[in-house]
């Protein structure tokens, strides 16, 4: 009886080891499938454009996606529309210190915010005095956003040169409530995208950051010391 009992206990053992090998070589094989997949969207890089009108200006190269945080469902998004032809970008947006880097793209439809960040009709454009207005994906090109902080550097540049902002204020509006995006006399950035960033399903509010351009911020300091 002794002597069977061992056997079994020698059996099952070696059948939990087998079971726990499969396990491990399948997760492997999962995550090193799951890697070479971002890998073959992060080579695919859009060719810098030159997006001159009348007189030759620098060119903007497009930025690709880092998708370490983006949700599967974006990333295919992504992918599906890199078939499909848009205008050339606005203006690339740069957080170094959340790692966020997209294209501004003109308008806010679904193929233009899943292959950057849209500009919203009725603000300013890129390279105006007053309000831009720019809404991304939670869950694609802005969700480093969920890391942002007062004082981070947002950089827009534009095919004649980069302009710096300080962000100044964050806030969580409902959906309704446009006033976020009112022209303003100093020149401002304002950038949309939906909230909470990990709600399932339509998220029922917006997140808002609002960044002052750097000359209009000093400015603004200046007169509160004095």
């Amino acid at each position: 009886m002794k002597k069977w009992l061992k056997h079994t206990e020698r059996l099952l053992v070696v059948v939990g080891a087998t079971l726990l090998l499969f396990w491990a070589a399948a997760k492997l094989h999962e995550i090193v499938l799951s890697r070479a997949a971002v890998r073959q969207f992060e080579n695919l890089r859009q060719p810098a454009v030159n997006i001159s009108v009348g007189s030759p200006l620098p060119t903007l190269a497009v930025p690709k996606p880092s998708f370490v945080s983006w949700s599967e469902k974006r990333i295919q998004d992504y992918a599906l529309s890199l078939d499909q032809h848009l205008a050339s970008p606005m203006a690339v947006i740069r957080i170094n210190r959340i790692h966020v880097e997209a294209p501004v793209l003109d308008g806010t439809d679904d193929l233009t915010l899943n292959r950057g960040v849209g500009h919203i009709q009725g603000t300013s454009r890129p390279g105006e005095n007053g309000n831009v207005g720019l809404a991304g994906h939670r869950d694609g090109f802005f969700r480093g956003l969920k890391d942002i902080k007062l004082g981070d550097r947002i950089d827009l540049e534009e095919p004649d040169g980069t302009e710096t902002y300080v962000v100044d204020h964050l806030t969580i509006v409902d959906p309704h409530d446009v006033r976020v995006l009112q022209s303003e006399t100093k020149s401002a950035l304002t950038l949309v995208t939906c909230y909470p960033f990990y709600y399932i399903g339509s998220a029922p509010r917006r997140f808002i950051v609002h960044a002052t351009r750097v000359d209009a911020f000093k400015l603004r300091l200046h007169s509160r010391t004095n």
